[in-house]
């Protein structure tokens, strides 16, 4: 479906006259960077505390979008639709709403504390047999989620299910307009989102205005009291609609009897877990009001697969990149997963391995060439397609590149050639029953069971927090040498020019060359650099950290031999860290120097506080600023032209304000780790260290473990043999006791000396816990700045000291 430029005015009402009446519109557009086909894409310039869309038009327009919604018309272009409103996201909204109330199919609205997500995408995989179903992406759910997954509706689909989420009061009224559900689904009322409610029955009644108008609402029998209209119950209760009416686990499965219209019948899922249970009887009472006999059903809950959200990035072989999504294959989550591939490396070729779609509603011949016509949108370069339908089909809609068909998964396997593969970004996407993931360890580059996860979302959302609390003239250096701080350079690079820094920073120029052949475009700051590296400064757009006169002059001597003016450059400023700069005495003599040099242009003046996050030592750090400002006002006095200011750091960002000048270095904090920030930032750890349990030893009171028999045991005892040591990054330091892992998540300690390639933990004390259970070293439930402080060290050297031969997997 579409609309056309008037049919658009007509729905949101702006205050503006069209150019082009009858621009039509298919996609609607709020992220700059997922532009795909733009003559017919509609962008909405959101404003926000971090993000002004107006910045963003003139480089839209460039790239052929002509219709944009805009709170006030910020531009001279005349040749383009700028629908002028009051509130953008409001106009976003609205579209959504009409175009929802176009349909008449069952719409499912979900909404609750926790299981959303989960529901959601169980219900997809239950019901997607009979139904054409359009479900929200991901975890869509919120004010901007919800209209984007309402405007996928189309003719083809004959249900619709959508997530909604609200964090404070107010907000659930617009997600009712634009999901209006005939069938609602209430999964529960926890804890999450407490605080932007005053009572958790404020939160409850918010919730239910979802289901103001649905026909019946499928909700825990327990919270049916607060709701007037139609319900279908489901608990313990007697007078349940469904009944549960015992449960038995075993080791991989849960038995769970139900009772409904006195028949009773047997639900097995392959999960034990309590949150699950609920899920899965939360899908069967839809299933049952929906008039499908549970035979017919009971058969497809043993089939039920883990949620996994994730969008995950790996190493590969070749130097390649795999994104593996290989649970799904619908249009919609293949979109989520384009636009992660279209954000990563701009330097590899697109590849893309494909399934068939499975009922999609539409003839083959239709569906797939809107396919081909959607992978040429993300300048896909290849194709291998599995199934008995897409490779036909694509290779007649196709013709941008290379397209491989493929009868089968085992086909494709068996004529696997790792040669065939090199400097490519992978997607690998395919429905579940193709069993994509024997794909997916075909590209595998280390079977290593110990990996570093690195949460891409969790560095976003840090970024965020930040620049809550910058002014808003301030930029932000985002430090990425030391790999990342141990992370993953190139990797964590790419998100941050997706976020829109303004520079990035290493410590020496191989690591910022790695940036410029990973396809990073950002200005990169050198800050030690030499003369041996010079060549490769200046070939590949670097910055340097000039530091001395002697290093000045050799890179003046450099710029000239290579016939180059202008050239971007920093200074650094001695000012108390007694590292590297110019002390003050040698500003003014600098200054001059500087002020008549046409080699170099001057792009930053900073220095480094010493104990930023120290509140015994904010005298020092007052003295600091006070000998960098004496240093700006010499240098701005002498030099013609403007350049940016930056001292503070994570640390000084949030506990001194009034250093952030105009720019500020994020580092340690934008990974997650607070450094005194007293509560005004909500951080998230972006990695976790985690490896798995290879043996578990029973051993008796008196038994030594590990070398030296240091370790000693005084009772019997269970000893498990974890695949990490010292070559992993483990130092020596947390053996005997001092260190200590999260295992079924409680603390059990190290015991005996690490070892290079192993560590002992006493289990002792922990149920039920195997061989090949996960053992969490750092991370969300075990913080680096608790590990750091047993071996009397500091998180920066806890992130770094991760050996490479550590798998790195990276997800949003």
């Amino acid at each position: 479906m579409h609309y056309t430029a008037a049919q658009i005015a007509a729905v949101i009402a702006p205050t503006t006259v069209l150019q082009l009446p009858g621009c039509p519109v298919h996609f609607l557009l709020t992220d700059s960077r997922q532009v795909v086909n733009p003559s017919s894409s509609l962008f909405f310039a959101l404003q926000g505390p971090f993000r002004n869309g107006n910045l963003f038009i003139e480089e839209l327009y460039e790239s052929g979008v002509r219709n944009f919604v805009v709170h006030e018309h910020a531009t001279q272009i005349n040749d383009a639709n700028f629908f002028v409103v009051a509130d953008v996201l409001l106009a976003l909204q609205q579209l959504a709403t009409h175009h929802r109330n176009s349909f008449q199919i069952p719409v499912i609205g979900i909404t609750g504390s926790n299981g959303k997500t989960v529901v959601k995408e169980w219900l997809y995989q239950l019901l997607q047999t009979a139904y054409t179903i359009v479900r929200s992406p991901k975890s869509y759910n919120s004010q901007l989620g919800v209209p984007l997954s309402v405007w996928e509706m189309n003719d083809q689909h004959t249900m619709a299910i959508f997530e909604a989420g609200i964090s404070t009061t107010g907000e659930m009224k617009n997600l009712q307009k634009m999901i209006r559900p005939s069938i609602g689904v209430l999964t529960n009322i926890g804890a999450a989102h407490d605080a932007g409610f005053s009572l958790s029955q404020e939160k409850l009644k918010e919730k239910l205005l979802l289901f103001s108008e649905a026909d019946v609402v499928i909700l825990p029998f327990v919270l049916s009291k607060k709701f007037s209209g139609n319900v279908f119950t489901w608990g313990e209760e007697v007078g349940a609609t469904l009944q549960i009416i015992s449960t038995k686990k075993n080791k991989s499965q849960t038995e769970i009897t139900l009772l409904c219209n006195n028949q009773t019948f047997v639900l097995l899922i392959p999960f034990t877990d309590e949150a699950a249970m609920e899920n899965a009887v939360s899908c069967c009472a839809v299933l049952l009001h929906l008039g499908i006999e549970p035979e017919k059903f009971l058969p497809r809950f043993q089939q039920l697969h883990a949620v996994d959200m994730r969008l995950q990035l790996k190493h590969a072989i070749n130097n390649c990149l795999v994104v593996n999504d290989s649970y799904s294959a619908d249009l919609t989550s293949l979109k989520i997963a384009l636009n992660f591939l279209q954000q990563q490396s701009s330097s590899l070729n697109r590849t893309v391995i494909i399934s068939d779609f499975v009922d999609t509603g539409r003839s083959v011949q239709t569906f797939y060439a809107s396919l081909a016509m959607l992978l040429r949108g993300y300048a896909i370069t290849k194709i291998i397609a599995i199934g008995v339908e897409v490779g036909d089909a694509l290779s007649l809609h196709f013709h941008d590149g290379i397209v491989q068909a493929y009868s089968s998964t085992e086909a494709f396997i068996n004529s696997f050639k790792s040669s065939s593969f090199h400097k490519e970004i992978i997607l690998i996407k395919g429905a579940r029953k193709f069993a994509f993931e024997r794909i997916a360890q075909q590209f595998e580059t280390k079977l290593h069971q110990t990996v570093l996860q690195v949460n891409l979302n969790a560095l976003a959302h840090n970024l965020k927090e930040y620049q809550k609390i910058l002014q808003p003239h301030t930029r932000v250096m985002a430090m990425v040498k030391a790999f990342a701080y141990g992370s993953g350079g190139a990797e964590i690079a790419s998100v941050l020019q997706q976020q829109h820094v303004h520079f990035l920073g290493v410590a020496y120029a191989d690591e910022g060359v790695e940036l410029r052949k990973a396809g990073i475009s950002l200005p990169v700051m050198v800050m030690n650099a030499e003369q041996s590296s010079f060549a490769a400064i200046v070939d590949n757009n670097l910055q340097p950290v000039l530091f001395s006169f002697a290093l000045l002059q050799q890179f003046e001597n450099y710029v000239s031999s290579q016939g180059l003016q202008h050239y971007p450059v920093h200074i650094e400023i001695e000012t108390g860290m007694n590292r590297l700069g110019f002390v003050i005495e040698d500003v003014q003599q600098l200054a001059k120097h500087l002020c008549t040099n046409k080699l170099l242009q001057v792009q930053s003046v900073f220095s480094h506080l010493a104990a930023s996050d120290d509140e015994q030592q904010d005298e020092y750090t007052s003295r600091q600023a006070n000998v960098f400002n004496h240093a700006i006002i010499h240098l701005e006095k002498e030099l013609p032209y403007t350049f940016l200011r930056h001292i503070a750091n994570s640390a000084a960002a949030v506990r001194h304000p009034h250093l952030q000048m105009s720019m500020v270095r994020l580092g340690i904090g934008m990974y997650g780790i607070e450094m005194d920030t007293k509560n005004l930032l909500q951080l998230q750890p972006v990695a976790t260290l985690r490896s798995t349990i290879a043996q578990i030893k029973h051993v008796d009171a008196g038994s030594s473990v590990s070398y030296n028999r240091s370790g000693v045991v005084h009772r019997p005892s269970a000893i498990a043999t974890v695949r990490i040591g010292y070559a992993d990054g483990y130092s020596r330091r947390f053996g005997n006791g001092v260190g200590k892992m999260l295992v079924n998540k409680k603390l059990v300690p190290v015991i005996g000396a690490v070892c290079m390639d192993m560590t002992m933990i006493d289990v002792t004390d922990i149920p039920g816990v195997q061989e090949g259970d996960e053992v969490f070293v750092f991370g969300e439930g075990l913080r680096i700045q608790e590990i750091a402080k047993w071996i009397n060290t500091i998180p920066y050297e806890i992130m770094t000291s991760v050996s490479a031969r550590v798998k790195r997997v990276y997800f949003w």
